[in-house]
């Protein structure tokens, strides 16, 4: 079923981008932005070089002033060493997307990057609307993917959050379109967690094993490269409780319905001085003992992107003097946040909201620096080794 679409300031771009991010033209876009950004910037995820600070397209209103202003912030990042962009269909209501896609058709056709250097996630979980609120959300959500049969009322969480199999593919296809790209290069089940509010683990187990295969499918047709989870409870939270999730059980399913092979490669979640658990807290089963989640994802060979490093604004002007000393070489807030986290070990990739090109440009200061991982190791002893 397609969606109607309502005039738009930025319509899906046409005609698709085919390929993907590869091994070897995202380390020739390591290599090419080496005067601009330090070598250790760049981190393997799996057999990709991906940007240590990604660019994050979640906030800001569904208006065209700010799909404009993402649309330079996402190609002034491209120049000055970011590959690796993050958005969700949901995202400002679809403009999310189509803001990165109109970045990266100007970025390809003027020859600033190659399709294949630029690493682009996105996620699907939430229902989404079409460029804005629609006036009726309950009808619209029946009309739109209950009565075209994506989804049975019965699969949709809290009036908003799905993952059965009919409505992903639909939503990947959605994707396509909305980023102008035929493959996906991670696609990430958003907040899968949400599903637990409302139903059994043994349910909840049985929706993400259908959920999971679903995924493979369309790594399997060429239509996403691999897959992840995108969290926010789910790996922060002591095994206790109802919307905890284990690494082990869930990289588990992933063998059963994918092989030894699968393609879960990339997890996320939310990491700053205020939800410190992914680098604090050991709250994951590991070969019969508890280790934190980004010493399990390591173990495992997953790539870890964190969000929210500023809390959406809310640590700044609050740092404790400890971190304040010890990032006093950095000029602002935003970059001392966003360093230490990128500092952390076990950290992939650190995702920063950057709407406007000068947001783009006092982050990515960072990417000639090195990461700082002995300092966070003094401010944090109890987590070393």
């Amino acid at each position: 079923a397609q969606f109607e679409r309502p005039a738009m300031a930025l319509p899906p771009p046409e005609p698709s981008f085919q390929g993907r991010a590869s091994p070897e033209a995202t380390a020739g876009y390591a290599r090419r932005l080496q005067g601009v950004t330090h070598p250790h910037h760049f981190r393997d995820a799996r057999d990709l070089q991906v940007s240590s600070i990604g660019i994050g397209t979640y906030l800001g209103p569904a208006t065209a002033e700010t799909d404009a202003s993402y649309v330079g912030a996402i190609g002034r990042a491209l120049e000055l060493g970011c590959n690796f962009i993050d958005t969700a269909i949901n995202y400002r209501h679809q403009r999310g997307e189509r803001c990165v896609g109109a970045a990266l058709r100007t970025a390809i056709t003027q020859g600033a990057v190659r399709r294949e250097e630029v690493v682009v996630a996105t996620k699907a979980g939430y229902l989404p609307f079409d460029s804005e609120p629609p006036q009726d959300t309950g009808r619209y959500v029946h009309e739109h993917y209950i009565a075209t049969g994506l989804a049975r009322a019965e699969d949709i969480v809290g009036s908003s959050h799905c993952i059965a199999p009919a409505f992903l593919r639909n939503q990947i296809e959605v994707s396509r379109g909305n980023l102008g790209l035929g493959t996906l290069d991670v696609y990430y089940l958003h907040n899968p967690e949400e599903q637990l509010r409302s139903v059994d683990r043994d349910t909840f187990r049985r929706r993400m094993r259908a959920a999971m295969t679903t995924l493979e499918e369309a790594c399997t047709a060429g239509h996403i490269g691999s897959y992840g989870l995108a969290t926010w409870l789910a790996f922060r939270e002591t095994a206790e409780h109802p919307q905890a999730l284990s690494l082990e059980e869930v990289l588990s399913w992933a063998s059963e319905v994918g092989g030894p092979d699968h393609h879960l490669r990339f997890l996320q979640l939310p990491l700053n001085l205020k939800a410190i658990e992914a680098f604090m807290l050991a709250n994951q089963s590991h070969q019969g003992r508890w280790v934190t989640l980004l010493q399990a994802a390591a173990a495992h060979g997953l790539h870890v992107v964190t969000s929210a490093p500023l809390l959406q604004g809310r640590l700044l002007g609050r740092l404790p003097a400890t971190v304040m000393k010890a990032f006093a070489h950095l000029p602002t807030d935003v970059q001392r946040n966003v360093q230490l986290v990128r500092s952390m070990p076990g950290v992939g990739s650190v995702l920063v909201g950057m709407s406007r090109p000068q947001h783009v440009e006092e982050n990515l200061a960072l990417a000639r620096l090195a990461p700082e991982t002995e300092t966070v190791h003094q401010l944090f002893r109890r987590s070393a080794g």
